[in-house]
């Protein structure tokens, strides 16, 4: 047995507007065969015929959606004391792990913190291998080699 994938249908202002200005005459099943070229499915466009008388308009209501949790002014507080060095203590600065273990803040969500709200860029440390008189001359050795 197959199953049929449903693609939620994205409306633009101009579709909704249309349907806005024509939902007192038409029906979904009447503008849907008057638009083939739209591509609307009779699923969507009774959506957004539910919704005109309800709301009056064919805007989102505000305030819906997904809340923004992890980006409050407390987090955001936090996350600026623990990831810069203070002027009194260098060196203090902590990891993007360090940093969500000992706020709960979930990792994803500190990137966005640091880089959106803060400003600032994510570095990870890495360890850099020093290099010895020996190793400069050896390198250079074989670079000539290689000319």
């Amino acid at each position: 047995m197959q199953r049929l994938l449903t693609i939620s249908m994205i409306f633009s202002d101009e579709e909704k507007i249309l349907i806005k200005f024509v939902f007192e005459r038409y029906t979904a099943r009447r503008l849907t065969d008057e638009f083939p070229e739209k591509s609307w499915t009779k699923r969507g466009v009774n959506k957004q015929l539910k919704k005109l008388p309800n709301t009056g308009t064919v805007d989102r209501r505000p305030g819906s959606g997904r809340q923004c949790s992890a980006r409050t002014e407390e987090n955001v507080e936090t996350v600026n004391d623990l990831v810069l060095s203070q002027e009194d203590k260098p060196q203090t600065h902590r990891t993007v792990c360090e940093i969500s273990r000992e706020t709960g803040i979930h990792r994803s969500s500190l990137p966005r913190i640091i880089c959106k709200v803060l400003r600032l860029k994510c570095f990870k440390r890495r360890r850099a291998q020093e290099l010895t008189d020996a190793n400069c001359a050896a390198r250079m050795k074989r670079a000539k080699l290689l000319l």
